[in-house]
Formats: structure tokens, C-alpha cells, sequence
């Protein structure tokens, strides 16, 4: 273990390393938030199937695995999807807005006054996102290293906020690159095969394991429409999905590396199934699905290796964390202050945007302390993103009689009705997101039916951005010193 512990150390030293050069490279808001709109398509596909595939995706699908069998791929397997979907149908457009949040594309869409409502729904999903990122990979230090849980949550989480804080959205695709490569190599190369083969082969799985674990459907279809409904459609409009595309250099990067990413993320849902699978005929009697990821590594993986594949889970983390501090700041404090997205270009919002991440890191750290389950937790956040926030994104980006007023009351109805739902059925329950979902729609359609159509002009501007004929004003108080395209 002595090696596996030295090759942690040095990964992490390595991740702050990398903070500290993002640091000295994001000297400007744009630079700072999404990496100055510049990333290549090698760069943003690997970037992108890192934020969607961290602490959560892989320990809660292996988990799954763990418990369910092969069906318990769809979690990610809908995460794929909706990754997909985004790419094909709606990335070229999102990249062309040239915006830095979800409430900003709202506000132009229906002309100003979403921001604030919306933003804080959104605030609430990057935040309990971040915060099953950093259980999940606090649950694999406790594993490794036989730490207490608390002590394993403030170690990591305080790695991950200090290589944010000091270099934005550069700091953290770089680590985020660093995390795919070693995940495809520990996990895709590596681990799959050896867990079918150290459990026998899938003969041999099949022979100790109940005929329901090979059922593609075994986890249940009332679980997978659950999945696909908020995962599938979560993609769509999270912050830090969108905050990922907003990095792409070009719209056609934007589309064919996300739908790079999101093939990626369908053989990663298979190959976690199957891991799980194996390690439910290994390890039959863990305490807890979510120890099967770290107790596989640890046992069967090589010395050196396990230790970056089991560091090489924070991505998520990262991409949240920065999704929730942008939210925090832009769309949520700077409104309330009065200040817009154009208003406040003349601040230090390198340094301003900086210390909300640190903010929101140590508001991380101490939720993950009070909360324990990823999948439980996970659930919560999408719950809030789709149940608030799809109708009123969707249905700006296809119903042109959608009205501000029934955004705002879409937004409203749909968040406290998920609130309200899982608070009387539980929190894990299928029925919060559906019926909120449906609350969220009606009052949408209706409120924009019964109120005046969106300005024409509104409408216009809004055309134009979508088709990238006018660029964000904001865009234009960047430093004229700009380096050259990453073509990772």
C-alpha cells in the first residue's frame, strides 16, 4: 500500500500544480469560467465524459451493479443519453449564445426578471451534485486508507477546492483530461477484464448469481423511465453540462465531441454494470453497494494503479463546484446587488468569482459531512434541476409563446411540488419528479397562454444570438491579448 500511497500523494500534488498554472492563466472572466471559449475537440470530449463520470457516476454504477446486476447500467447509461441528446439537437446553439449560465440564456429568451428565481433552483442542484461527488470519492479514501469519514471528505474536498479556487475552469480541465485518461486506462482496460476473470468468467456469474442480475430489464421499468426522465433530461439543462459546452471553440466542437463523450459514457454505464456484477460474486457480503468500487480496485488492480484510479474520481466535484460558485455569484448576487452580466465586467470578477468557489466549497465539504448516500443524494439534485428548470429551457428553445411570466411559473410550481412531493413520499420515491414535472408544464403553458406573447424584439435579439450574429457584449472587455486556440 506504501506505493499506492505515494502515487496518491503525488497525483494530488500534481493537481494542485495545475491549479497553480491555471492561476496564471485565467486572468480574465471568460479565461476564468470556461477556459476562454477555446478548447479543441480532443480536449473538450475528454473534459466532458469526465464531469458527467466522476465520484458518482462510477461508484454509484458499480453500485448498482452490486445490487441489480447488468441492469444496473441504465443510470449512467441515461446520463449517455442525455449527453447525446444535448450534442446532436441543442449544443451548437447553446455555444453560440456566448453566455456563462443557464438563468443568463433564460433571461434573454424571455427578456430579463428569470435570472434570480431560476438561478437558485440551479444554485441547489450544482450544490448537491458537488456534495455526492465529494462523498463518493470520500468513501474510497475511507476504503483505501481506513480513515474516519469526516477526515476523508475535508482531505479531499479540501484538494479539489484549492485547485478551483486558484485556476477556474482551466485548472479543472486539465485535471479533468488527466482523470479521463486514467480512468479509460484503469477501468476500461484494465479492471473490466480482470473482475469477469477473477470471478470466473460470466459462466461462472451466472451459475452464483440470481437469473434476475442478466435481466436487461431487472432493475425494474418503472426505475429506468425514473432514470431516463431525470438523468436523460437532467443533461439537457444542468449548469455544469452547459458550463462544459461553453468552452468548446466552435459549435461543430460543441457537437461532435459531446456526441464523442456520450458514447464514451454508454460503454463506461456497461462496463460499471459488469464490475459490479463481478464484484457481487467476490465480495458478496459488503456492508454497502457504494464499498464495491473501492474494495474491487483495492483488492485486484496493481499496486500504483489503484491508487490513480481510485484519486481519479473528483472530476465531477470540480465541475460542480465551479458550476455552483458561477451560479452563486452571477446569477443569484450580482442581481441582487443590481448588478448585470454586462453591468459588472469593470470588478475583479476573476477574484470575485474565485472566492465564491472557496465559499461554496466549504458549504460542500460540510453537507457531505452531514449526508452519507450518493444515489440518495443524486437523487435530490436532479429531482430539482428537471422538476424546476426543464420546462421553462425546453420550452424556450422550442415554443415561441413561452412568456417570462410563465417561466417564472413553471420554475416556482415545479421546484416546491418536487420539495413538497419528496418530502410526503421520500425522497427516493418516482412520483416528486413526475408529478412535478407535470405541475411545472401545465403552469407554463398556461400562465404564458393567459399573459402577453414575448416582446418582438426580445424574440429578435434572441434569434440573432442563437444563430451567433451577435456576440455577447461581455465578451468584448476581455484583454485583447489572446492566446492561441487548445487543440487538445
Amino acid at each position: 500500500m506504501a506505493v499506492d500511497y505515494s502515487v496518491i500523494v503525488l497525483y494530488l500534488a500534481g493537481m494542485l500544480a495545475m491549479g497553480w498554472w491555471g492561476m496564471r492563466r485565467a486572468r480574465s472572466k471568460s479565461e476564468f469560467l470556461v477556459a476562454g471559449r477555446r478548447l479543441g475537440p480532443w480536449m473538450y470530449s475528454g473534459t466532458m465524459a469526465a464531469i458527467v463520470l466522476g465520484g458518482a457516476s462510477t461508484i454509484g454504477g458499480v453500485g448498482l451493479g452490486y445490487k441489480y446486476g447488468l441492469s444496473g447500467a441504465w443510470m449512467v447509461f441515461a446520463i449517455g443519453l442525455g449527453l447525446l441528446a444535448l450534442s446532436v439537437l441543442f449544443s451548437a446553439r447553446i455555444a453560440r449564445l456566448k453566455v456563462y449560465t443557464v438563468s443568463e440564456m433564460l433571461d434573454l429568451r424571455y427578456g430579463g426578471r428569470a435570472g434570480v428565481i431560476s438561478g437558485v433552483v440551479m444554485w441547489a442542484y450544482t450544490l448537491m451534485l458537488a456534495v455526492t461527488s465529494t462523498i463518493a470519492y470520500a468513501t474510497i479514501f475511507d476504503v483505501l486508507f481506513d480513515l474516519p469519514r469526516t477526515v476523508a471528505i475535508v482531505l479531499g474536498g479540501a484538494i479539489v477546492v484549492a485547485y478551483s479556487t486558484l485556476g477556474g475552469m482551466w485548472s479543472i480541465t486539465l485535471t479533468d483530461m488527466v482523470q479521463f485518461v486514467v480512468k479509460t486506462i484503469g477501468v476500461l482496460i484494465l479492471l473490466l477484464p480482470i473482475a469477469v476473470v477473477k470471478a470466473g468468467g460470466f459462466a461462472e456469474m451466472k451459475a452464483q448469481l440470481p437469473t434476475e442480475y442478466f435481466a436487461p430489464l431487472g432493475i425494474g421499468g418503472e426505475t429506468i423511465f425514473t432514470y431516463v426522465l431525470i438523468y436523460t433530461f437532467g443533461m439537457l439543462i444542468g449548469q455544469d453540462i452547459w458550463q462544459r459546452v461553453f468552452t468548446a471553440r466552435t459549435d461543430k466542437v460543441a457537437r461532435w465531441g459531446g456526441t464523442v463523450a456520450g458514447t464514451y459514457c454508454l460503454l463506461y454505464a456497461l462496463a460499471g454494470a459488469v464490475i459490479g456484477t463481478a464484484a457481487k460474486v467476490l465480495y458478496p457480503n459488503l456492508p454497502s453497494a457504494d464499498d464495491a468500487f473501492a474494495t474491487i480496485v483495492k483488492d485486484e488492480l496493481p499496486m500504483g494503479v489503484r491508487g490513480l484510479v481510485l484519486a481519479a474520481v473528483m472530476s465531477t466535484s470540480s465541475g460542480a463546484l465551479i458550476a455552483c460558485a458561477t451560479v452563486a455569484n452571477n446569477d443569484i448576487w450580482s442581481r441582487l446587488r443590481g448588478v448585470g452580466p454586462a453591468q459588472g465586467e469593470d470588478h475583479d470578477e476573476v477574484k470575485g468569482n474565485r472566492l465564491f468557489i472557496l465559499v461554496m466549497g466549504v458549504a460542500v465539504i460540510a453537507i457531505a459531512i452531514a449526508l452519507n448516500d450518493v444515489v440518495q443524494a443524486l437523487t435530490v439534485a436532479y429531482n430539482l434541476l428537471v422538476g424546476g428548470l426543464l420546462v421553462p429551457i425546453l420550452g424556450g428553445l422550442l415554443w415561441r409563446r413561452g412568456t417570462v411570466q410563465g417561466a417564472l411559473a413553471a420554475v416556482a410550481v415545479g421546484g416546491l411540488s418536487v420539495i413538497g412531493l419528496m418530502w410526503s413520499y421520500g425522497i427516493l420515491a418516482n412520483e416528486p419528479v413526475y408529478y412535478g414535472l407535470l405541475a411545472s408544464l401545465a403552469a407554463y403553458v398556461i400562465v404564458s397562454l393567459a399573459t402577453r406573447p414575448t416582446d418582438a424584439a426580445v424574440l429578435a435579439h434572441w434569434r440573432a444570438r442563437l444563430a451567433g450574429q451577435e456576440p455577447d457584449a461581455a465578451e468584448h472587455t476581455e484583454p485583447e491579448t489572446v492566446p492561441a486556440p487548445v487543440t487538445g
